[in-house]
């Protein structure tokens, strides 16, 4: 009895979890470009990308690092930060869009910083079609919980100085994150 030695290897980026070509080539197929969502431990970058044949063409990239130059000094990679880079983005292409979303490897969790981007982008007047009820909350973007967390946190010292160190350390009170978020994303409103 023969059997068939022929074995073909899989891409590189398929065998290690990094890629799924099915996903990616039905998302490349459509006619709209994408809004690429990816978060590190300290930034979140956001890019609309349009395929080409010869290659991606990045249209317009924005990071959460640019949010300094109005105003924020909190962290880059949280909810708030998250949803302002989208708004951002959003306001440097300048034109109503249809774009999709795409998270790549990351996990779709409801409420997350990803979706919390992908407010901000709506917010910002880019065509996103997503589902209402994975986004997070106004209040949420806003940091109200950090707020509300902080002021019930303020009679313990010790421990709200170990809790909100990098708040502390940036120079940003955390019960006045709210009026930061505002702050920051009404000079982005007008800026750009």
């Amino acid at each position: 009895m023969a059997t068939n030695n022929t074995y073909s290897v899989p891409y590189r980026r398929k065998r290690e979890g990094k890629t799924d070509y099915r996903k990616r080539l039905k998302m490349l197929t459509g006619s709209a470009p994408r809004l690429v969502v990816r978060k590190s431990l300290r930034y979140v970058v956001l890019q609309v990308i349009e395929f080409s044949p010869s290659g991606d063409k990045v249209i317009v990239t924005a990071h959460s690092k640019e949010l300094a130059k109005f105003g924020w000094k909190a962290d880059g990679a949280n909810t708030s930060a998250a949803y302002l880079t989208g708004l951002l983005i959003a306001k440097k292409l300048k034109k109503k869009m249809r774009v999709l979303v795409d998270l790549g490897q990351n996990v779709s969790v409801k409420g997350s910083v990803l979706y919390a981007a992908v407010k901000g982008a709506q917010d910002g007047g880019l065509d996103v079609p997503c589902a209402k009820e994975v986004l997070p909350s106004d209040d949420r973007v806003r940091g109200e919980h950090v707020a509300k967390f902080a002021k019930a946190l303020k009679a313990q010292k010790d421990r709200y100085q170990v809790q909100f160190a990098k708040y502390i350390k940036s120079g940003v009170e955390p019960e006045q994150l709210p009026a930061l978020v505002d702050q920051v994303k009404s000079k982005i409103g007008g800026a750009v």
